[in-house]
C-alpha cells in the first residue's frame, strides 16, 4: 500500500511494455490485492499510486506462468 493512495492502477503486457504483443489487463483497484487469470507465457506487470492531485511512476517488473 501507498500512503495517500486512493486507488491503484494496473496494467499486465505480454511479453513487456516495450515489445507490447497485448495489453492483457488494464484496471483501477481501491484494494492492494489482485487476482487474475492468465496463460502460460511472460508478461510485465506495472501499477501506480493515485489520487484525486496525483500520480506516482509506475513500479514494474517482470513474472512468467509456467505450466
Amino acid at each position: 500500500s501507498l500512503e495517500s493512495a486512493e486507488t491503484y492502477h494496473i496494467q499486465i503486457a505480454t511479453p513487456n511494455f516495450e515489445n507490447a504483443q497485448q495489453i492483457v489487463k488494464d484496471s483501477t483497484l481501491t484494494q492492494t490485492r489482485f487476482s487474475t487469470d492468465l496463460e502460460v507465457k511472460s508478461y510485465q506487470w506495472r501499477v501506480r499510486g493515485e489520487n484525486s492531485g496525483y500520480v506516482t511512476k509506475y513500479s514494474i517488473q517482470d513474472f512468467t506462468i509456467e505450466d
